[in-house]
């Protein structure tokens, strides 16, 4: 027998042997191969299945949950969407026994492909799959880690894998866990962290997060909110990774570790200018600099208290032009919507003009 025949390859169907419920609206579906094989895969990678759908087939992929440190089984977690087609398929058809074409592994998004003496996984709802795989291969190693563990989920019930993780950080030194959730449970009560993900959180749970290889996934615009509290803080972007969908060139949608965004950030060398109104001053500074600083260095007096985007202190109304707000909760959507920002955290773009 040849070294490749020796693991499984996507020339040979997979079998369910057992579909196992993890919070609502989440299965976790494990696969062994018939013939035996070992399965041989890095860390964070995905597979592609194949789904017999009525008008198909479809094609979806889900990343491995598994760890490759645990050969003989192979499992995908997955939650069904409200417009979701393929996975509530699986969810309303699939059964232990049944077996699926599946294409695979791939993807590069993988502490494997990224060796580091300390990480920071950052995940929202699903997105943590890659994660767990990768803590659970770092667990089955017994040698001490450095990983800092993030999740944010609507409520502490709906964290995925969250027994698995607590007692894995119960028997591992330096895996450190940290929960984010919109809103508690009724009657349960809820002593991690409450609200959204953002700045002042991470210097929390992090404090040496500039030092971390960032490992990113869940929406688009969750990770979009993680890019930017991180460059905000200076963070080296050449050490941040993130999973998501692109055209592959095999059928159906294929996952990998994207290339990170241009995303549309503050410029030191653009100059902007801010106007304010009521005072009738008018200062020119560079992007890079906040209203904030620009009214201070025009003698212009805004009330400001935690500087961070917290307390809501600085807030202004805005009349015209375009800001780059990433805020720490201090301001709400509706009061973002009726034109209000944050001088402390609010970037000026081209021509501003606030209410002052």
């Amino acid at each position: 027998m040849t070294q490749a025949a020796e693991h499984w390859t996507d020339d040979e169907v997979l079998e369910c042997v057992s579909i196992l419920p993890e919070t609502p609206g989440v299965i976790t579906v494990c696969f062994q191969a018939p013939s035996g094989r070992p399965f041989k895969f890095k860390a964070g990678q995905f597979l592609t299945l194949e789904l017999p759908v009525p008008g198909g087939p479809l094609y979806r992929t889900y990343t491995i949950s598994s760890s490759p440190s645990r050969p003989m089984s192979l499992t995908l977690t997955m939650k069904a969407q409200a417009d979701s087609i393929g996975t509530r398929w699986i969810m309303d058809h699939f059964k232990p026994g049944m077996t699926l074409k599946v294409l695979g592994p791939g993807g590069r998004f993988t502490a494997f492909e990224n060796p580091a003496e300390k990480y920071l996984f950052i995940s929202a709802g699903s997105g943590i799959t890659p994660m767990m795989s990768m803590a659970t291969e770092f667990y089955d190693r017994g040698r001490s880690c450095d990983i800092v563990f993030v999740n944010c989920a609507r409520r502490p019930s709906e964290i995925i894998f969250r027994e698995r993780l607590e007692h894995m950080a119960s028997r591992i030194e330096g895996l450190d866990l940290r929960w984010v959730v919109e809103a508690r449970d009724k009657y349960q009560p809820w002593t991690g962290y409450q609200g959204h993900f953002n700045q002042l959180m991470l210097g929390l749970m992090a404090p040496d997060y500039l030092e971390r290889e960032v490992f990113c996934c869940g929406p688009e615009g969750f990770m979009t909110a993680v890019r930017e509290a991180l460059a905000g803080l200076g963070f080296d972007m050449d050490h941040y990774h993130q999973e998501s969908f692109q055209a592959p060139g095999t059928p159906g949608p294929e996952l990998v570790e994207a290339p990170v965004p241009e995303d549309d950030l503050p410029e030191e060398n653009v100059q902007a200018e801010v106007t304010f109104d009521i005072a009738g001053v008018t200062a020119t500074c560079p992007e890079t600099e906040t209203v904030l600083a620009a009214a201070r260095s025009a003698g212009v007096a805004i009330p400001t208290g935690c500087t961070f985007g917290v307390c809501g202190t600085c807030k202004v109304k805005k009349l015209e032009g375009e800001v780059h707000m990433v805020h720490n909760g201090g301001i709400t959507d509706e009061e973002i919507e009726e034109g209000y920002i944050l001088a402390c955290c609010s970037n000026p773009r081209g021509k501003v003009t606030v209410e002052l």
